[in-house]
């Protein structure tokens, strides 16, 4: 198994941090991953990308030009994502912010209200943990199942406090594509 994915938004809805997140995960399922962050020197707003491999297998390169699925978080992102990810691949929508219909008729397109999921739980800024609860159910690549610990590690002790909000919006993404 080897899941390319790649990753878009605007900066400030934890495009970098969804990347991190999925990959460490991936490690500490015993998986071979890649994570290749780019983005502009704006804090929040500019365009943020990510792209991530997960495998079973060594990975040969990290640079992901035809990926297995695509993250949309903002309309920005649809033609980009939708221009490079594979035939017969998975594109991930944020329906709360992106209205439009990509025009690509050969993708499997899920659309999952992000925003609007996050908000309901208590804050937008967890739309990337709704978003990657809705990867991980889409693609079986990463469970997930260590993902409390690594947020432990990740987000200093300060923010623990906001764990268990992420672990129910990974969740809620879960189910919103079930």
């Amino acid at each position: 198994m080897t899941e390319k994915t790649f990753m878009a938004g605007f900066g400030g809805q934890g495009i970098i941090s969804l990347g991190q997140l999925w990959v460490y995960c991936g490690m500490k399922e015993g998986l071979e991953v890649t994570f290749f962050p780019f983005y502009g020197a704006e804090k929040r707003g500019g365009i943020a990308r990510a792209s991530v491999i997960v495998s079973d297998t060594g990975i040969a390169s990290p640079l992901v030009t035809s990926p297995d699925s695509a993250i949309v978080m903002n309309p920005d992102s649809l033609p980009l994502c939708e221009e490079i990810v594979k035939k017969g691949g998975t594109l991930l929508v944020n329906s709360t912010l992106v209205k439009t219909d990509p025009k690509r008729t050969d993708l499997k397109v899920v659309k999952i209200p992000c925003n609007e999921i996050a908000e309901s739980i208590g804050d937008v800024k967890i739309a990337n943990m709704v978003m990657m609860g809705a990867l991980s159910k889409l693609t079986g690549a990463v469970k997930l199942d260590k993902l409390e610990a690594v947020l432990k590690t990740f987000f200093p002790e300060g923010k623990h406090k906001f764990i268990p909000m992420n672990m129910k919006a990974i969740e809620a993404g879960m189910k919103a594509v079930q």
